[in-house]
């Protein structure tokens, strides 16, 4: 996107995002991008864009970790990897190790379904395999710690078994020595030290003639002398010889290393790239989220719908101090391209200017913005921004000649998309001709169709925007009785500037505030006057409109609790009613298998009787129609006369008993508990002892008879 003037982006505070932006990254790569971010024109680079840094964003919300940890600063050694000759050592081995278990880390992580749920996330591994040879071939050389294997080559082995047995000998020659050197009193408190990779003995001053060998040199004191022997010497330029050979196959084993690795250098540079794209888009994400921010549709023609639409910065600031930010819906397409803005000073005006314009830049720079995600947002290719005094003192411009300078690029240079914003346009001179200035530049950026956002106090500008097509009246709220600013934009109707209400509530002499208000032309004031009043009712119209979709929200959620409580009641018969029929189910089970126990007692009694008539008379009765009723009452009554009952009793084993429902008689065998074990004919029962009383039998038809 190309801007002007040359600060534009800097006057919408384009530069402050970035510095945020920047904060979040943690990669010098990504740090640069995030730096040099730049305002793009193409659709499917800017939707690319969005949704990968929104992807990104799901993944913090639902609190993932996408394993993009590495954040070392690579680049020398990548750019040596590609130089012939160049050989890297092993704290630049190390790194190049650490970045490929990243990148195989987010290979796995980055699995199928991942990569359906991630598509932009996933794309930006495109191109890029996981190649196991490069941390092979590292590991082979190179343990966790950095430090080179013995087996990193056989030649590597022989010295190091060479310098095992030779620093072994030197250490045991040494101790003699030194034991020598104690013994006889000259060595000092150290005893041993090193001096330029030797191992030399330490004795007091007086006595280094004494000691035969190399003099190394004298403590800063001078009490103290620092000499090789004479028997180490040869041992240690045997062991200085075969370190001099360890450090030249060291390097010999690097550089083989780099020449097979080398191969891989663009892999490698890839590797980088896709850490650095990562890191990238999650401070984007990380930027998002601190915004609240979201994803609004895109779209290619040029045009703005805001919907719920905050200031970034104005966002954050507010929400550090603990104030309330008032979002803002803004509409701009061709058959409403231009926002005539009025109303009182400090109420808002340049700040939705700047909101508008701030977001357009962060959403066409891939950045997502604070606004409600159903809000719709075109490309524009043209950003032009007049805000505050452009007074040029080395041009010899007054304001108003630098303000129509501006103007006149404008008007030059507009099309069908450029999104423009100026600030008091017209101001800076005779109101009368400023303003008709000021009418003729709009028209003229309307007839090029440009869309944009214009701040005034003008009144002929309210008028002309009242009857132009595609140029529309807006306004800021004020509460003109308490005399604030309420920050709330109204499309569709003009605003007062307030200036006497303001004047009144400040303080300012009565007398004075009505000798001005005799200056000023009738029709003028009384145009303004009817501006406040149409403001007042709309204010009311508004309260009015929220205290009606506040009790229609509550309207609605006493609906919604009598519907839950029709529903439980619902429920609740549902269930009466299954309980109901499960008991029915109960007692047909319990019929069932009081049925099944009077069959099986008349096969016993079949098989058992000489009277085979009497048991099918009975299993006719039981079967084919004898009310159960009858001879429950039939059965009742023969054994009321035969039994009387005895219900102070204990239920005891052994004792003769009378069950309530069937008036059937049994002995005891056993109590268990609560309930107990009845012997009726050749069939044992269970019987809770509540359904049985204690009987003996009846001795008076035996007198009688």
């Amino acid at each position: 996107m190309r801007g002007y003037p040359e600060n534009a982006f800097t006057q919408l505070e384009f530069d402050k995002v970035i510095g945020l932006l920047t904060n979040y990254t943690r990669i010098q790569p990504a740090k640069e991008r995030a730096e040099n971010l730049r305002v793009h024109t193409k659709k499917e680079y800017i939707i690319r864009e969005l949704k990968q840094a929104h992807e990104y964003l799901l993944i913090l919300r639902q609190q993932q970790h996408l394993p993009n940890d590495f954040t070392a600063p690579l680049q020398r050694e990548l750019k040596l990897l590609g130089i012939p000759g160049a050989v890297l050592v092993a704290e630049q081995w190390l790194l190049i190790a650490r970045l490929c278990d990243n990148l195989q880390q987010i290979f796995r992580w980055m699995d199928a379904e991942r990569r359906q749920s991630f598509p932009a996330l996933a794309e930006i591994l495109d191109g890029c395999y996981e190649e196991k040879k490069i941390p092979e071939a590292i590991q082979q050389v190179l343990d966790e710690t950095g430090a080179v294997k013995d087996t990193a080559s056989p030649e590597l082995q022989h010295i190091r078994q060479q310098l095992y047995k030779k620093r072994h000998e030197l250490r045991r020659v040494f101790e003699r020595v030194v034991g020598k050197l104690q013994k006889a009193g000259f060595s000092a408190d150290i005893a041993e030290s090193f001096s330029n990779g030797r191992r030399v003995v330490a004795v007091f001053s007086e006595h280094k003639r004494m000691v035969k060998g190399i003099y190394h040199g004298e403590s800063d004191s001078r009490k103290t002398a620092f000499i090789e022997p004479e028997e180490t010497i040869e041992l240690n330029n045997e062991l200085y010889s075969l370190e001099n050979e360890e450090r030249q196959e060291i390097h010999r084993i690097f550089r083989e290393l780099t020449t097979e690795i080398s191969v891989y250098a663009p892999l490698l540079r890839e590797y980088y790239r896709v850490t650095a794209d990562y890191d990238f888009i999650r401070a984007k994400a990380k930027l998002a989220m601190d915004m609240d921010a979201h994803m609004p549709v895109i779209s290619d023609r040029a045009q703005m719908k805001l919907i719920n639409a905050c200031h970034p910065l104005l966002l954050l600031y507010n929400r550090a101090a603990g104030k309330k930010t008032i979002p803002l819906n803004i509409t701009l397409h061709d058959d409403q391209r231009i926002l005539v803005i009025s109303g009182p000073n400090a109420g808002g005006k340049t700040v939705t200017m700047k909101t508008a314009g701030l977001l357009q830049l962060m959403v066409q720079s891939g950045l997502l913005v604070p606004v409600h995600p159903d809000s719709e947002m075109g490309i524009f290719r043209q950003l032009f921004i007049h805000m505050g005094d452009t007074q040029n003192l080395a041009f010899e411009l007054s304001t108003y000649s630098s303000h129509l300078l501006h103007m006149k690029h404008f008007m030059e240079n507009a099309n069908g998309k450029t999104l423009f914003f100026i600030d008091e346009l017209g101001s800076g001179s005779d109101p009368n001709l400023g303003g008709a200035f000021a009418e003729v530049i709009l028209e003229e950026l309307s007839h090029k169709h440009a869309q944009g956002i214009v701040t005034t106090h003008y009144l002929n500008l309210k008028v002309m925007a009242n009857h132009t097509r595609g140029v529309v009246n807006a306004a800021m709220l004020f509460d003109e009785a308490n005399l604030q600013p309420l920050y709330q934009l109204v499309i569709g109707k003009p605003g007062s500037s307030y200036t006497f209400a303001i004047a009144e509530r400040i303080g300012l002499s009565r007398h004075l505030i009505n000798k001005a208000r005799k200056l000023v032309d009738e029709n003028h004031f009384s145009l303004d006057k009817l501006l406040n009043r149409t403001e007042r009712d709309l204010q009311e119209v508004q309260k009015e409109r929220a205290e009606l979709q506040k009790l229609l929200k509550e309207n609605s959620a006493l609906k919604k609790q009598m519907e839950q409580v029709v529903q439980q009641e619902k429920h609740r018969q549902d269930l009466e009613m299954l309980r109901e029929k499960n008991k029915m189910n109960a007692t047909q089970l319990a019929y069932l298998k009081d049925m099944e126990r009077k069959l099986r007692q008349v096969v016993t009694d079949y098989k058992k009787t000489d009277d085979k008539q009497e048991v099918i008379r009975n299993l006719r009765d039981l079967l084919f129609g004898k009310k159960e009723s009858v001879a429950v009452k039939k059965m009742a009554g023969k054994v009321n006369k035969q039994y009387r009952e005895l219900p102070d009793h204990e239920i005891r084993a052994g004792s003769m008993v009378k069950l309530h429902k069937n008036h059937q008689v049994g002995t005891v065998k056993e109590v268990r508990g609560k309930r107990a074990i009845v012997q009726i004919g050749q069939l044992p029962l269970n019987v809770n002892l509540s359904d049985l009383v204690v009987v003996e039998k009846n001795l008076q038809p035996e007198a009688e008879k």
